[in-house]
C-alpha cells in the first residue's frame, strides 16, 4: 500500500480509522529525509496491514508543531491512538522493519492500563 499524506484536515480520521499508523515527518529540502524516503516507501509497500503516512513539515506546520517536531526526519508510530514511538533520525530498512514488528507486538492492554494509572496518580 502506498503512503498517504497526513494533513490537519485528515489526521484525526485516518489515525482513528487505523490501529497502527507509522508516520514520517519530513521536508523536501532535508537531505536525510530524501535518503530515508525510499526506505520508508519500500517498507510501506511490504507492510500493507499498517497505514504508512507522511507529514510534510513545511506545508503542515501546525501538525508538526502539535507533535513538537524539532528535527527531521522524525519517525512516529501511533497505535490505538497512543504515540508509542517518536524519534528523530533516518534508519535502515531492517531497523524500520524491526521497529514495526516491536510496535505490532506491544501489549496495548498494558499500555492503556499504565496510561490510566499514571493519569489517576496525576489528578
Amino acid at each position: 500500500m502506498p503512503t498517504v499524506e497526513l494533513t490537519n484536515e485528515n489526521f484525526e480520521t485516518l489515525v482513528s480509522a487505523n490501529d497502527t499508523v507509522v508516520i514520517d515527518f519530513w521536508a523536501s529540502w532535508c537531505g536525510p529525509c530524501r535518503t530515508f524516503a525510499p526506505i520508508f516507501e519500500k517498507v510501506a509497500s511490504e507492510r500493507s496491514e499498517l497505514l504508512f503516512a507522511k507529514v510534510d513539515t513545511e506545508t503542515q506546520q501546525e501538525l508538526a508543531a502539535a507533535f513538537n517536531i524539532m528535527s527531521i526526519p522524525t519517525l512516529m508510530i501511533i497505535r490505538e491512538g497512543v504515540v508509542i514511538y517518536a524519534e528523530p533520525g533516518a534508519m535502515p530498512e531492517q531497523a524500520l522493519n524491526q521497529l514495526v514488528d516491536r510496535a505490532k507486538a506491544l501489549d496495548m492492554v498494558q499500555v492503556h492500563r499504565t496510561i490510566a494509572e499514571e493519569s489517576a496518580c496525576g489528578q
